[in-house]
């Protein structure tokens, strides 16, 4: 049974994608344990959509004309029709993040890397999680367990029991 988290259903949903895309953008988050579980299972969910569909890619030849004129084939490569159902469901389950500009890198730099990427937050799910974890789970023969729930005590105040939740790295047993 779902927990119910002291919240009306929009509220409960608006507290878990929230927390899901801080996970994925950070790699861990804190709170308490019962929203942890909550989120534990929708991120894994999010994550197992990706995982399945990453490598779905189509190259595509399109003709480009050139400055002088000239008609160019140029080759793309487009995602493919699971690929892009999946980033549009990642896109409407998770909030947008958007990249900040690390102190010390020049803004010309940073215009520079982040051209190509609208949704930040879902290219790294694909780029860097996806294929992660697909090469986690065939060198360890099992599926799922993405992320892991590690409890911290209890939270001054109110005495609500802490947690972190993250993202598992490791890829051995």
């Amino acid at each position: 049974m779902a927990r119910k988290l002291g919240r009306t259903a929009t509220q409960r949903m608006a507290i878990i994608r929230n927390l899901a895309s801080e996970l994925f953008w950070n790699g861990r988050v804190e709170t308490t344990v019962a929203r942890a579980k909550e989120t534990q299972a929708y991120a894994e969910k999010l994550l197992t959509l990706a995982i399945n569909t990453y490598e779905d890619e189509v190259k595509v030849t399109k003709t480009v004309k050139t400055t002088d004129g000239k008609s160019v084939e140029v080759e793309f490569v487009n995602d493919g029709v699971k690929k892009l159902n999946a980033r549009r469901k990642l896109m409407a389950s998770l909030r947008d993040l958007q990249e900040i500009k690390p102190e010390g890198e020049k803004k010309s730099d940073f215009n520079e890397r982040t051209k190509d990427v609208n949704h930040p937050l879902v290219e790294k799910i694909f780029r860097e999680y996806a294929p992660f974890y697909a090469k986690r789970a065939e060198s360890l023969g099992t599926k799922g367990g993405y992320t892991r729930v590690l409890k911290s005590g209890s939270r001054r105040g109110d005495n609500a029991d802490k947690a972190i939740l993250e993202l598992v790295k490791n890829t051995t047993k």
